[in-house]
């Protein structure tokens, strides 16, 4: 406290700042940064504390740029599409989480992300053509082949380490989809980022630029494997998992926890019935530097017993602390009461659950070998993903972050997250995830596409079934034996986790896209003009058009979809949409139901000019938000 009351000017920053933390640096507005986030164009030229790189400016740009793809429903690739809350999308990442951003903006509560870590072999997309068009550019992100597989020409760019802007590239590639990423999060959302030696100096940089220095959390330190590597140089055992929450520090120290283990649990017990319930005993003295001259002094028990400290030690307490916690039997001596002072901590303290360490063992969190062993077990045998996470591994992160809520991961790869999520669900939590993975080629010599995976993105879905089989498959045998068993227990039932995903996949939009002819043509203009008479597109279908319009009214993809004569209900009363046909009747069935809004096709009132005045004049009066496309 200064003393001096908040102004106005105070108050507005701290808003800003809780709303934009990338815009500050070292406590003040970078005026750049914030007229760059806000889609000015801006080249970052001042000299000042800030991480820059060639096609920055551009790449902000590209990020602002608004999607108009869709995701479209694939029912057959599927598990229990109509009942699960799972989602997997196949497409580019950065154009699905623009496509998500009305949807779930700040609705995420986790999000876990393996990116490239740049080591010199790898390649991944970066709009590294400053000078293309947005439809040139998607048009390379989207080359296909053939049989309309992403090919690696043109799609994938090989960032080798000879490149002039071998970092600037990475973080082209990290940046758009970094920001697109937070906006996403909830208000007490966290972030994890798998990477290594490579890039984790630029991308700590990157990230308290994006989310504020104030927000970083941890850099968690991962042993990957237990081995020492054959290397003429130092043998490098561990990866970095960076962690950043969406606001402030303090938010996360109320969810930043790892659950207590059965071990831990069984140290507590309640041997003297003490009505404050469990708890275990500690000890009651500490190393001497750490106290005061207060906390040297013979400690009586209440049987009238001396204790003298241990050489080189101090009592935790005072005096007069030490005595009024014996006094409220908060110091354990023992059964007999001639043991040796110990201090009660009481399991009612430790409910939040205890403090999670930067240091992660493999003998906790496990190895990539063992990762890649057990993946290979759940495909016969078949390696078919070279470096996969340890599930172990994103399951202790969960435990860190979230007991509930969706978890996103938009480089999927082998679909580890989600397996993942289905096993953490087991225990009794419940969450859901969203994962992202293009339909990347595979290898032609690698054994996934001998086994007939041609894309990264068939071994993602394929997996998730297989791992939720074999979870299912487990509870089973498990509860048969639960059956099998004499038990005074009135429900022996497991609950069985949401092992089902929904399978999206990014599309074209279902709606033709004006485009901005270059010149005076007439004929061409005209022709446009001719083809928005009716504004649905060829290919279209209506599944496919009712999730794109869910989408675009913010409505997330685990919406309830009602089919009912002629028209589908979304989320009840939410939203109405009109895809099928448009007569008085439907329209009075639709106006009963009372719904927030109404969208329907333009094309289903042609001819009837009179229906349409008098629909709108209807939905009106009703205080109906009505909209035709």
């Amino acid at each position: 406290m200064d003393g001096n009351s908040q102004t106005p000017q105070k108050e507005r920053l701290e808003a800003l700042r809780l709303l934009m933390p990338e815009v500050f640096d070292e406590g003040y507005i970078d005026w750049e940064k914030l007229k760059a986030t806000l889609g000015e164009n801006v080249n970052f030229a001042n000299e000042r504390y800030v991480l820059n790189w060639a096609g920055k400016s551009e790449a902000f740009r590209v990020m602002q740029q608004p999607s108009r793809a869709t995701l479209v429903p694939c029912r057959e690739e599927s598990v229990d599409f109509d009942n699960t809350q799972n989602i997997f999308i196949e497409g580019e990442n950065m154009e699905v989480l623009k496509v998500l951003q009305k949807s779930y903006f700040g609705k995420v509560k986790m999000i876990y992300i393996d990116p490239p870590y740049n080591t010199g072999s790898d390649s991944f997309i970066y709009p590294d053509k400053f000078s293309e068009s947005k439809e040139e550019y998607l048009r390379r992100v989207g080359d296909k082949n053939e049989e309309g597989y992403m090919t690696r020409d043109g799609m994938f760019r090989k960032n080798a380490k000879e490149n002039g802007q071998y970092h600037s590239n990475w973080l082209n590639m990290m940046m758009p989809r970094l920001y697109l990423a937070k906006s996403l999060l909830r208000e007490d959302g966290v972030i994890f980022i798998s990477i290594d030696d490579n890039e984790v100096h630029n991308l700590r940089l990157l990230m308290n630029e994006i989310f504020g220095e104030e927000n970083f959390v941890a850099q968690f330190i991962w042993e990957k494997r237990l081995n020492r590597e054959n290397r003429n140089e130092v043998s490098v055992r561990h990866d970095y998992i960076l962690c950043y929450s969406k606001y402030t520090e303090s938010d996360v120290r109320r969810i930043m926890q790892l659950p207590m283990n059965k071990k831990a649990l069984s140290n507590y017990g309640n041997p003297d019935n003490d009505p404050r319930g469990l708890w275990k005993s500690d000890p009651a003295h500490a190393q001497a530097g750490h106290g005061t001259k207060f906390q040297f002094y013979t400690l009586i028990a209440p049987n009238g017993k001396q204790h003298e400290l241990p050489s080189g030690r101090c009592w935790l307490y005072t005096k007069e602390v030490m005595d009024e916690a014996i006094r409220d039997n908060r110091i354990w001596f023992g059964k007999d009461g001639n043991g040796v002072p110990r201090i009660k901590t009481y399991l009612s303290a430790k409910e939040r659950g205890l403090t999670p360490e930067t240091m992660l063992f493999a003998k906790d969190v496990s190895t990539n070998e063992k990762a890649k062993n057990d993946l290979k077990g759940l495909f016969d045998g078949v390696a078919v993903f070279e470096t996969p996470k340890p599930i172990e591994l994103i399951s202790i992160l969960m435990q860190f972050a979230l007991k509930d809520g969706i978890v996103l991961d938009f480089f999927a790869g082998s679909a580890a997250t989600a397996h993942a999520a289905m096993q953490f669900n087991r225990d009794g939590n419940n969450c859901q995830f969203i994962c992202v993975q293009m339909d990347e080629l595979c290898e032609e010599s690698s054994e996934a596409y001998k086994a007939g995976y041609k894309t990264i993105a068939e071994i993602s879905k394929e997996r998730i079934r297989r791992a939720g089989a074999k979870i299912r498959k487990g509870i089973e045998i498990e509860q048969a034996k639960r059956e099998g068993q004499l038990s005074f227990e009135e429900d022996q039932t497991m609950a069985m986790p949401d092992l089902g995903f929904k399978v999206f996949k990014l599309s074209d939009s279902n709606f033709k896209q004006w485009r901005d002819i270059q010149g005076s043509n007439k004929g061409e203009w005209q022709q446009q003009i001719l083809n928005f008479l009716d504004p649905v597109t060829e290919n279209a279908t209506i599944d496919n058009m009712v999730y794109e319009l869910l989408l675009k009214s913010g409505k997330d993809l685990n919406s309830t979809i009602e089919h009912k004569k002629d028209y589908y209900a979304i989320n009840g009363k939410d939203l109405i949409l009109m895809l099928e046909v448009a007569t008085q009747e439907v329209i009075d069935s639709i106006l009963a139901e009372h719904p927030n809004k109404v969208i329907a096709l333009d094309r289903l009132f042609e001819g009837n000019d009179q229906l349409k005045t008098n629909t709108v004049l209807q939905m009106r009066d009703a205080g109906i938000e009505f909209k035709t496309i």
